[in-house]
């Protein structure tokens, strides 16, 4: 009885001892993401609550910065950034830019010319084929522009873009709708905001799917953004 306490107890002293090495470890991968994250939210918060009190935290609409080849695509606050993490093994293939207006209200436009196409199911999406990669002419690209719609899926989308146009040509600061919260569920909406990214091509000139972040490429060489102090800005 004795020796078999004993084992007992040195089995749970040895499992305690593996638990708090594998905390350490979870910790040491994922605590700073953790803190940044919560930083991230904090000014989202903040942003919320009074979007005007905080202009140095937002980009323009039609900016461009320096001599990067794209335009911004909207005005906002850029809250979650490319590769960011909500949760471990997830990360971001895209920005999302945070409108300071009410729904369909901050206008979102073309960020470099291209041809058009809106699925017949996107109630509020649009993705501009761009043929000549301008930081890698050897490829071809796309733009995604997603969440131009209501939490009901009201689209906000400009009328020139109806359900099913393929290949339209528009030039770079074209109006393409409006900032939405649609997120295909109407009992959970997401915060109402752009969400855009750079889409790589398959082999027959068709895009990825944008849902991967190995599908896609950084946006901010394109924009002509850096991080400075947490906050998205142009260079």
């Amino acid at each position: 009885m004795v020796k078999s306490r004993l084992i007992m107890r040195r089995f749970i002293g040895i499992m305690i001892g593996l638990m708090s090495i594998f905390a350490l470890v979870l910790g040491y991968f994922y605590l700073p993401s953790l803190i940044t994250s919560a930083t991230k939210f904090s000014r989202l918060r903040a942003w919320f609550a009074d979007p005007k009190s905080h202009p140095e935290l937002s980009i323009s609409a039609g900016t461009q910065c320096a001599d990067a080849p794209f335009i911004l695509p909207t005005t906002g606050y850029i809250g979650f950034g490319y590769g960011d993490s909500f949760r471990p093994t997830h990360r971001h293939q895209g920005l999302d830019i945070f409108g300071p207006d009410a729904l369909n209200q901050t206008p979102v436009i073309a960020a470099y010319d291209g041809y058009l196409t809106r699925q017949e199911s996107w109630l509020s999406t649009v993705i501009i084929r761009i043929p000549r990669d301008p930081l890698q002419p050897s490829r071809q690209i796309w733009a995604y522009y997603t969440h131009l719609a209501d939490q009901n899926g009201n689209s906000f989308v400009s009328p020139q873009f109806p359900k099913g146009v393929t290949e339209k040509f528009v030039k770079a600061g074209t109006l393409l709708g409006y900032q939405g919260n649609y997120s295909g569920d109407p009992d959970s909406p997401v915060g109402m905001h752009l969400h855009f990214s750079i889409v790589q091509s398959n082999d027959d000139g068709t895009y990825k799917n944008e849902l991967k972040i190995e599908n896609t490429h950084d946006p901010n060489p394109y924009l002509g953004l850096v991080e400075k102090d947490g906050v998205w800005q142009c260079k």
